[in-house]
């Protein structure tokens, strides 16, 4: 069994070297030695994960309860948790803290073990229904009554998915390598496959890396889209032909047939399947064996539904229930295997020719897409992906392979935000990791008559010194201190930009605004020149009509 006082040790030796050579050294040395379950276990933890991609549980121990139970162990209060949080930035060095002073001790402790840890807390994945945070909560107790300081730290940074040791996924990759005497390359790609780095491991354990490929129901990233910035950018050195495709407003899927099972995976490769019953047909009718990717589509008549309708259908208990009211569209624009060959690495043009041949039907469809030669072409395919109430183009080289987790030239995607508004800040949060100690979260609201309203909440786009500015200038107009979270006059005006108003029961303005990121600080405007909740509304209506 291996020890997680071992596996904290090394994290924690991993996280005080600055250099990187070092970091592999110390970790490849770690790895190299673990029983095969233990190593499943540990490279699940170190990739930010504690159930593998494509896992049908989930954990859902948050951070509300993870403070619940330290206050509970500690008797700290809850301002002594969020003073402790500032001091660290991190919430695993505060749990190592508030561990370290625990009311009582276990008279026979138990050293924790990484496979013992790990089944407890798949226990508590498994758990459903009435009793199942009550239970989560019995199991994260359990395992920080026997905690060590140390231990409990690097379990609270787990489970928040934040390891904070400076490794990232390259390094982890090299790791692996380093300790099995892989080829860097290798791992890399079979990492890409696969998106499981546990499984990875243990095959350049048993030298199989160069048989990695797709595996049907393994789920692994979608390959991602930069942004373009200028039409003539997929034009410049020398004229080229490029896939002009549609930019649908939805959920992103990957789709996996074989025999009678189809599964679809969401983007961050949870499992999607039980939302979506209806497309279960359609799906097999498409071909027998293949793993396809494409775009959920909230559908009204014959456009796309505002993608608010789609949030309706997600985790629904009984999806039947909505689904006539709500009905979706998917949308598939790139095929990545049939039946036992994997087409990752063939060019685009004939990855959407293979697609183009399966056997389309009801709400299954082939995306919109064609080909364009120079940036007026360009214009009007933009022009008329957004008259079929879609967002934009993603523009694809026809030449491109597939990249999974990837984002870069090869494809770009080109949108324009739904509006600006001016907003005024009326919250200020602390961040996370380096922005811990800066007011780097705000909560903005509009005019309501003579109040504010509030519409959304904006952490990017600002550079470190304005936040800097602001995070003075916060702390100095603050009118209700809840730790955290700090209530500040309104006196700070912001343009934000988004991609769409949706219905909203969070804020009292009755609405939210969709990936809202700040413009710039209007230091021109005063609050009373900031946007109203007419205008939201008529942006919601807008939205809805088009």
């Amino acid at each position: 069994m291996a020890r997680w006082a071992e596996f904290a040790a090394t994290l924690d030796a991993v996280s005080r070297t600055p250099s990187k050579r070092e970091k592999v050294t110390l970790l490849a040395a770690y790895l190299r030695r673990l029983p095969e379950d233990a190593l499943r276990v540990a490279c699940t933890y170190l990739t930010g994960r504690v159930l593998p991609p494509g896992d049908p549980d989930k954990l859902q121990i948050g951070w509300s309860t993870l403070v619940e139970v330290l206050q509970e162990l500690s008797g700290a209060t809850d301002r002594e948790v969020s003073e402790l949080y500032l001091r660290w930035g991190d919430l695993g060095d505060a749990a190592a803290e508030l561990v370290a002073r625990r009311r009582t001790v276990p008279l026979f402790r138990e050293p924790l073990t990484l496979e013992a840890t790990h089944a407890q807390l798949r226990r508590a994945a498994a758990v459903r229904g009435k009793g199942a945070a009550e239970f989560r909560a019995a199991v994260l107790r359990a395992l920080l009554e026997q905690a060590q300081p140390m231990e409990a730290k690097y379990l609270v940074r787990v489970l928040t998915g934040d390891l904070r040791i400076g490794l990232k996924e390259g390094l982890l990759q090299e790791a692996v390598a380093e300790a099995f005497s892989a080829r860097p390359a290798a791992v890399r790609r079979a990492d890409l496959l696969c998106s499981d780095l546990a499984e990875v491991a243990c095959q350049a354990r048993r030298g199989e890396l160069a048989a990695s490929s797709l595996r049907y129901f393994r789920p692994f990233r979608f390959m991602l889209a930069g942004t373009l910035a200028d039409p003539a950018e997929p034009f410049r050195g020398g004229s080229q032909e490029v896939l002009a495709e549609d930019k649908y407003d939805g959920v992103r899927v990957q789709v996996h047939r074989l025999g009678d099972r189809v599964t679809l995976y969401s983007r961050t490769l949870d499992d999607v399947t039980d939302s979506f019953p209806e497309l279960r047909q359609p799906l097999l009718q498409l071909g027998p064996a293949y793993i396809a990717d494409g775009e959920l589509v909230a559908w009204a008549g014959q456009q796309p539904a505002p993608f608010q309708r789609l949030q309706q259908r997600l985790r629904r208990l009984d999806p039947l229930e909505v689904a006539e009211q709500v009905p979706v569209v998917l949308f598939l624009f790139d095929l990545l295997r049939v039946e036992g060959q994997d087409l990752v690495d063939l060019p685009l043009v004939e990855r959407r020719q293979r697609l183009e041949s399966l056997g389309f039907s009801g709400p299954v469809r082939l995306a919109n897409a064609r080909p364009v030669r120079d940036v007026a072409s360009l214009r009007e395919a933009f022009q008329a992906a957004r008259e079929r109430g879609n967002e934009g183009l993603v523009v694809k080289r026809l030449d491109a392979p597939y990249r999974p987790g990837r984002r870069g030239g090869l494809w770009l995607k080109w949108k324009e935000p739904l509006a600006t508004l001016d907003v005024v800040v009326v919250g200020a949060e602390y961040g996370h990791g380096k922005r811990a100690g800066w007011l780097s979260d705000y909560t903005f609201a509009v005019r309501d008559g003579d109040r504010l309203r509030v519409v959304g909440k904006a952490y990017s786009g600002l550079q470190d010194a304005e936040i800097a500015q602001l995070t003075e200038f916060f702390l100095r107009h603050t009118v209700r201190d809840f730790g955290h979270f700090k209530a500040v006059e309104p006196k700070v005006v912001l343009e934000v930009a988004f991609d769409a108003v949706t219905r909203s029961d969070r804020h009292d303005s009755g609405y939210a605004l969709r990936f809202p990121r700040i413009v710039r600080v209007r230091a021109d405007k005063t609050p009373q020149e900031a946007s109203t909740l007419e205008e939201v509304e008529a942006l919601y209506r807008q939205q809805r009509q088009g």
